[in-house]
């Protein structure tokens, strides 16, 4: 009876909260938890690979255009008209700016009316993109085929930055591929990302006498052929829901966002132009980004990598690219981070997300084929690579030992000496090591890179704790510390376990205070370093912050971060996909050259999944989990995690002010499992089916309050409830 009262009273409460119906004939009561998913409201994927536009942009038309909504299918044709200049009068080239509704990418497609010219050449329709309007010009947004002079070298763009085409006088298709039309003249680049595209009649001076800037076109309809990852409602294999609902859509934008960067490697599609590689050209990889850095870099599938599996079933598209960069390895241990520069681009940090996102593939997707064939890479890069760039007096990683002086790193940011964040990324690869090294009865192996990684980690905490502020420093300026503190190395300390909890406190602290910006926290607390980092936001880095806020149990200030974050991109132009870079006032950190759609920025997926809804994997494929929410102030959430051998479902509700929970699960045969629930008090009663939980089972941690929190082993796959309330009396 006891459990009873306390379920009663629970649930009476529940109906302040939005519970829903109650089953007085067997006990029972439905939480809004529980109510039947309705996520797929929340799915950014077009219904099938063929998009129409969604919206002709008002007064951006000009010129002499007839029906521009025409470009809209079925609404009639479309008409540019230009006639040659007779007078000084502006001659304002027939221009309509055509909306997708959300960032796209893929093949265009125009079907064409004819045309007609009364002068010699056909009249000339030339195409520019843009994922904002606000870098919409008459070339496009770094989104192909547009170099900056010196600044990012693109390779074999054959266009000076719009797609030309000279259209023919009668009826066709004409379908945006990569090549030209007369040799070398009349050019398109091709694939393309972006949410606008300007359409208007003219025609360069290098394309004559093929085209003319003058004539009429008539344009029957626009389509686009969508070539990424098509996420439709019934391909996901996990989701997430909750009572917020900003952040389940926030979610599913960042998968979304992961979807247009998980597509075909292709010759001709990549950027830069000269990271196209044949042992990946045909193979579904996962690129940084939809239009820019279109090639795939090993840093960033340590988040995108991670939506991916979270989402939907395609972890092939990571391990294509783990693996190809493996089969790449240097002699001495060094694993380029992108087939970019025949994969030789110098870069510090990326060997260990190397090792990092092969412990995610075996964690997540439990790939051990992948780990067994790789695994002498990892035992190469850890013991030859990094020890090579060892400082062996502090027995920290030193930028400026061997090989690492002239290498960058995911930003490339001017660092030297003992970087806080290279070898915080050094402690948490080298503790992935040695987890799989266990799995694969690597005793010995196992037990060296533990040994190395509190060693490295005691050497942090000796040589790199600036205590005059509670943070840790960035690298060295000259023969001292710089006056610097950077998100980076300061998160993975926390993510580590580098820090211990006074430390991690103190630096979490700091950073609320140093790097808060209306737009997310900077990953410098100061420009000593480079100028403008004090404003500069990287969701990619910001991801670990947040995490570290969820492993110490600060739920409220991990989600003030993510409302601020995800909220700016949110609602800023494109709107749905989340950004490589954000600067100073909130816009887009390189202007157009930034990438609006990018995989490593999509944090907000892993880190509700895995601390909100609160699954993570201990085992491969999610063999050993453990669930354990940190709510902060969301009162309910639900969802599905994909694991090998089927799902892993998760409900809970919570009602703070009160101090109760309830959650159920349900995991696959053959998994282990530890389910942790939020307890407010010492003074509270635990539940597990019903029954209370003895004290001899049962175990209190964690900083939720001052109760912790109150773990029970599960080793079944049956659906197991616990609950947590007040007890009533005998």
């Amino acid at each position: 009876m006891v459990f009873l009262r306390s379920l009663l009273l629970f649930h009476s409460f529940t109906y302040q909260w939005n519970a829903i119906d109650a089953a007085p004939d067997d006990g029972q009561t439905r939480l809004a938890s529980e109510a039947p998913g309705d996520w797929q409201k929340y799915v950014r994927s077009p219904s099938n690979r063929i998009v129409y536009p969604a919206r002709i942009v008002a007064n951006y038309t000009q010129g002499n255009v007839t029906n521009p909504r025409g470009l809209l299918t079925g609404k009639g044709s479309t008409l540019f008209t230009r006639t040659p200049r007779t007078t000084s009068a502006p001659d304002l080239p027939p221009t309509v700016v055509v909306d997708f509704g959300q960032n796209i990418a893929g093949y265009l497609s125009i079907s064409f009316g004819g045309s007609y010219n009364s002068t010699p050449g056909r009249p000339g329709i030339r195409l520019a993109f843009s994922e904002t309007l606000e870098y919409l010009g008459n070339v496009s947004d770094f989104s192909r085929g547009y170099n900056s002079s010196d600044r990012h070298i693109q390779g074999d763009a054959i266009t000076p930055g719009s797609d030309q085409i000279a259209v023919a006088a009668k009826p066709y298709t004409w379908t945006d591929d990569h090549g030209c039309q007369y040799g070398s003249q009349v050019c398109a680049d091709g694939l393309h990302g972006f949410r606008y595209v300007k359409v208007y009649l003219d025609a360069l001076e290098t394309d004559a006498p093929y085209t003319t800037s003058y004539g009429e076109v008539s344009i029957e309809s626009m389509s686009l052929n969508f070539t990424p990852y098509l996420g439709t409602p019934d391909t996901f294999t996990g989701w997430f829901e909750s009572s917020d609902d900003q952040l389940n859509q926030w979610w599913f934008d960042g998968v979304y966002t992961t979807d247009l960067c998980t597509d075909t490697f292709g010759v001709n599609d990549t950027d830069p132009r000269n990271s196209a590689s044949p042992s990946i050209v045909g193979k579904l990889v996962l690129h940084d980004g939809a239009k820019r850095d279109r090639d795939p870099y090993v840093g960033d599938l340590a988040v995108s990598s991670r939506t991916s599996y979270l989402s939907h079933n395609v972890p092939q598209a990571s391990r294509n690219v783990l693996a190809d960069l493996a089969d790449h390895q240097r002699s001495d241990g060094w694993i380029p981070p992108a087939s970019i520069n025949g994969y030789t681009l110098p870069l510090v940090d990326y060997p260990l997300w190397w090792v990092v996102c092969s412990y995610d593939l075996f964690m997540y997707a439990g790939d051990t084929a992948y780990i067994r064939q790789y695994y002498p890479n990892i035992i190469k890069v850890l013991d030859t690579f990094y020890e090579s760039i060892t400082d062996p007096r502090t027995q920290l990683l030193s930028k400026g030992f061997g090989v690492s002086g002239g290498y960058g790193d995911y930003a490339f940011i001017g660092r030297t000496g003992p970087v806080t964040y290279y070898n915080a990324l050094y402690v948490l690869a080298l503790q992935n090591a040695a987890t799989i090294a266990k799995f694969l009865s690597k005793e010995g192996d196992a037990t060296r890179w533990a040994v190395r990684a509190q060693t490295v980690s005691a050497a942090i905490n000796t040589y790199n704790f600036d205590s005059g502020v509670g943070a840790f420093y960035d690298g060295t300026c000259g023969d001292s510390y710089c006056n610097s503190h950077a998100q980076d190395g300061n998160s993975l300390s926390i993510v580590a376990g580098v820090a211990n909890s006074s430390r991690a406190h103190s630096v979490l602290s700091y950073l609320s205070k140093a790097n808060a910006r209306p737009y997310g926290n900077a990953f410098y607390d100061n420009d000593v370093v480079g100028g403008g980092y004090s404003q500069r936001v990287y969701a990619f880095i910001s991801y670990f912050e947040i995490e570290a806020r969820f492993i110490m149990g600060l739920a409220d200030s991990a989600l003030e971060e993510i409302r601020r974050l995800y909220g700016w991109m949110s609602t800023h132009d494109p709107g749905i996909t989340q950004w490589e870079g954000i600067g100073p006032n909130g816009q887009p950190y390189e202007a157009d050259y930034t990438s609006m759609a990018h995989g490593w920025a999509t944090g907000i997926v892993p880190v509700l999944t895995n601390y909100v809804l609160g699954v993570i994997p201990s085992g491969p494929g999610f063999s050993v989990y453990t669930i354990k929410p940190v709510p902060g102030d969301v009162e309910w959430a639900k969802g599905v995690v994909p694991t090998p051998k089927g799902p892993i479902t998760v409900n809970w509700q919570q009602n703070r002010v009160l101090g109760l929970f309830y959650l159920t699960a349900t995991a696959p045969t053959g998994s282990q499992g530890t389910i942790c629930v939020p307890v407010s008090n010492l003074s509270v009663a635990v539940y597990l089916d019903s029954k209370p939980i003895p004290n001899n089972i049962h175990k209190r941690d964690g900083e939720v309050g001052s109760g912790g929190y109150v773990s029970v082993s599960i080793e079944d796959s049956l659906t197991h409830t616990i609950s947590v309330g007040y007890k009533l009396g005998p």
